[in-house]
């Protein structure tokens, strides 16, 4: 069965992969759900235009638009706390490239390898002259700029635990 949400996003046009999480700003503390006003101020100070907020929601990050590149601007127009300069580099999520990768369909693409500044995202030369995405995700910093570029929407985030991030350093 499907929420009150998700059928609202539905006849609004604004389509979701039900399996897709919710990417909260970076700097979000733990309890972000609760500190946040929902007063848009982060969403009015972000310059990449990436956070977008509809029908009272909470924000969250549309990497569709653009990438991060986690200037802060939105930690500090946050009134309430909820989002927090000094937690950016705790960002908690990574690319994972999916199987409808065009790379994987044998199609020629590069475009995720070409904008990742990390380097996190290399191509691995299998036989017959296809190449297939390999993802470091000690390298990734979840900036978002392989899903944008991406003509296929085959990356997706998944959250990484902070343990586990750190001993992956």
């Amino acid at each position: 069965m499907t929420s009150q949400g998700q059928r609202r996003h539905f006849l609004s046009g604004r389509f979701r992969q039900a399996d897709a999480p919710e990417l909260v700003p970076p700097g979000a503390q733990p309890d972000f759900a609760e500190l946040c006003t929902r007063c848009g101020d982060c969403v009015r100070a972000c310059p990449e235009a990436i956070l977008i907020q509809t029908d009272g929601a909470l924000p969250t990050v549309d990497f569709a638009r653009g990438a991060c590149t986690f200037c802060g601007d939105c930690t500090v127009a946050c009134p309430s706390g909820a989002l927090l300069p000094e937690r950016l580099p705790d960002w908690p999520w990574r690319a994972v490239i999916q199987t409808s990768c065009l790379s994987f369909q044998g199609i020629t693409c590069r475009a995720c390898e070409d904008a990742c500044e990390l380097r996190a995202i290399r191509f691995r030369l299998m036989t017959g002259g296809r190449s297939v995405p390999t993802l470091d995700q000690s390298q990734c910093s979840g900036c978002g700029e392989c899903a944008f570029t991406c003509p296929a929407q085959a990356v997706r985030f998944d959250r990484v635990d902070p343990a586990v991030k750190e001993t992956q350093a």
